[in-house]
């Protein structure tokens, strides 16, 4: 073994597959081969020092072959690799990808997903609570917790090595042919690219003016108010409901005080939501509803948050890959993904740049006529929206009815219009609405439900078995509406749990895309910086180029949704469009 701060000497030899694990002394570096075996040629571990490791790392990406890296968190070492200018091609993130491995049905049957203590034991009716989904574990703070000078000692080398091993070997024994190996392999890799999008897109940050976030705070809200104080407008608004309410000492921040004052005035209400409040005809409502949504902006995305989130003309929010369990990204601080549209003037390209903002068009339903494979619906929104085209087969071109139909399958809005216009879209379309009604029918049987490339639901919760042993009406009534409530999660999860599995492939092929611009130096803005994606929503990118890289940037957008719904489903005559908005600020995007 090298000793403590030497730079291995076979550094430049080993490729394919590098093991990186924490060492009192700064890191741990193996070459493995693609089983997880140490490779025959270089079996050593060798230790680098926390000062060296970043020039050993650029020394392997800058190789013939760049390495897949191999690590416990992605969280745990790029990020400090970002600041030390090195930039990664690929990665395997244990945690994630075991995440997925150890409940997936492609790998159920393995020993990799029996001995995880994460599924179920097969009886029908209760497991032992021990083998119930635990909890997140302790150790999954921050996603971009500041790791200091070396990631904390989790696991050793042969650890985290043993534990790669099993993930390839589940991966090898996935389903019962090539394809189901194959898409679930693309999963991971996918999930592993997000993770280091993530990383990088916080690095980048949102470019965000400060000033201009400013001015919009001042337009609705008045002058910045002394610290613990309402803003003028929103204090103005406070004392128009004490008058209208009668109550002088009225805090309408306070749900419980709000809703005893409205009681007081004859306004049953049972809350203060906005769809329970906005057909009331009373006085107060307007202004109590104005309120609100000044007073979710002075909370959510005033000048606390402005002062918390923003730095150097950047917003660095937290992302948390897979954070919900059909594999949508959520965010941890900062309330990166709910972005409102008062403050998105805010979200401005630096001089010489553009936003390039782009969304894929309805893509839920589109992801589920693609998993049907319903021809009829295919051919129905072809070259055009899909929903004027689904009305035009079926709804006498009613748009709006055709929309609330098909929301109401992907969703189980089985009463009211959804319901009245389900038996018209099952005539129609009787494939798509099939495949919904069956994912549906296993998840109240207590079934698992999968998306294209592996993802599976999380198994019946605790209250679903015991709601099975149900013996009287009463119990029985419970345990039906228990499970309709799995029926209808079951049916939207593999929907949404495909179409994020088409938006990691799509946000995997742009970064490549985008690292080759950057590569070849394709319209490099003021300073040499290239395009970048900075923010990331669902079925929504935005990337940050110069204005000499827009139309390559567009290209590269639209290149990379046609790739990932090619690695999906294949060839098949299902459009995914792309809706591109080059802008300077956010605001004008939509």
């Amino acid at each position: 073994m090298p000793p403590y701060g030497s730079v291995p000497p076979s550094v430049h030899n080993w490729s394919m597959h590098v093991l990186l694990a924490a060492h009192p002394s700064g890191a741990t570096l193996q070459e493995l081969t693609p089983a997880g075996e140490p490779a025959p040629s270089n079996p050593g571990v060798s230790v680098v020092s926390t000062g060296d490791l970043p020039a050993v790392v650029r020394q392997l990406e800058s190789g013939p072959t760049p390495p897949r890296w191999i690590w416990h968190r992605t969280q745990d070492w790029y990020p400090a690799l970002l600041r030390a200018g090195v930039e990664l091609e690929r990665c395997y993130d244990l945690t994630l990808c075991g995440n997925i491995l150890a409940f997936s049905q492609f790998t159920a049957h393995t020993e990799y997903a029996r001995t995880s203590d994460r599924t179920p034991v097969d009886d029908p009716v209760l497991p032992p609570k021990s083998l119930l989904p635990p909890a997140p574990p302790a150790d999954q703070g921050a996603l971009f917790e500041d790791p200091g000078t070396v990631p904390p000692l989790r696991h050793t080398p042969e650890e985290l090595r043993t534990e790669y091993a099993a993930q390839q070997r589940a991966l090898a024994g996935a389903g019962t042919d090539g394809s189901m190996r194959g898409r679930l392999q693309l999963l991971l890799a996918a999930e592993s690219a997000g993770a280091m999008i993530a990383a990088e897109m916080q690095y980048a940050g949102v470019p965000w003016r400060e000033d201009l976030h400013e001015d919009i705070l001042a337009g609705y809200l008045g002058p910045r108010p002394p610290v613990g104080q309402r803003p003028a407008r929103l204090e103005a608004l406070a004392a128009e409901l004490r008058r209208l309410l009668g109550s002088p000492a009225l805090n309408p921040d306070s749900p419980q005080e709000l809703i005893r004052a409205l009681h007081r005035n004859g306004i049953e209400v049972k809350s203060t939501s906005k769809w329970e409040l906005k057909d009331l005809p009373h006085p107060v409502i307007g202004p109590l509803l104005e309120y609100k949504k000044l007073s979710r902006l002075h909370t959510a995305n005033g000048w606390s948050w402005l002062d918390a989130w923003v730095a150097g003309g950047r917003f660095r929010p937290e992302y948390v890959v897979g954070g919900v369990v059909s594999g949508r990204w959520a965010s941890r601080g900062g309330g990166a993904l709910q972005i409102p549209r008062q403050v998105r003037g805010a979200v401005h390209a630096d001089p010489g740049y553009k936003l390039i903002v782009a969304d894929a068009s309805q893509l839920e339903p589109r992801v589920l006529v693609a998993l049907a494979r319903d021809s009829v619906m295919a051919e129905a929104a072809r070259d055009q929206d899909l929903y004027a085209g689904i009305a035009a087969k079926g709804f006498g071109g009613d748009r709006a009815k055709a929309k609330v139909a098909l929301l109401g399958a992907m969703y189980g809005a089985t009463s009211g219009e959804s319901g009245r216009l389900m038996p018209q879209l099952a005539r129609t379309y009787p494939r798509a609405v099939d495949f919904v009604e069956q994912a549906a029918r296993a998840g109240e049987a207590g079934g698992t439900v999968t998306t294209r490339l592996g993802r599976s639901s999380p198994p019946p919760s605790e209250r679903w078995y015991q709601s099975q042993r149900s013996a009287t009406a009463e119990e029985q009534r419970r345990a039906e509406s228990i499970a309709r409530s799995r029926g209808r999660f079951t049916r939207n999860f593999v929907v949404q749990g495909s179409a994020a599995d088409w938006a990691a492939c799509w946000l995997a092929e742009l970064r490549r895309r985008l690292r080759s611009l950057r590569a070849h130096g394709t319209g490099a803005g003021p300073g040499g910086a290239g395009p970048e994606l900075v923010f990331f929503l669902h079925d929504e990118v935005m990337v940050h180029a110069p204005a000499g890289a827009v139309d390559e940037c567009i290209r590269a957008i639209e290149d990379a949704a046609g790739a990932a719904k090619e690695l999906l489903f294949g060839p098949i005559p299902v459009e995914f469009p792309v809706s591109v908005a080059v802008v300077d600020s956010y605001d004008l995007a939509k």
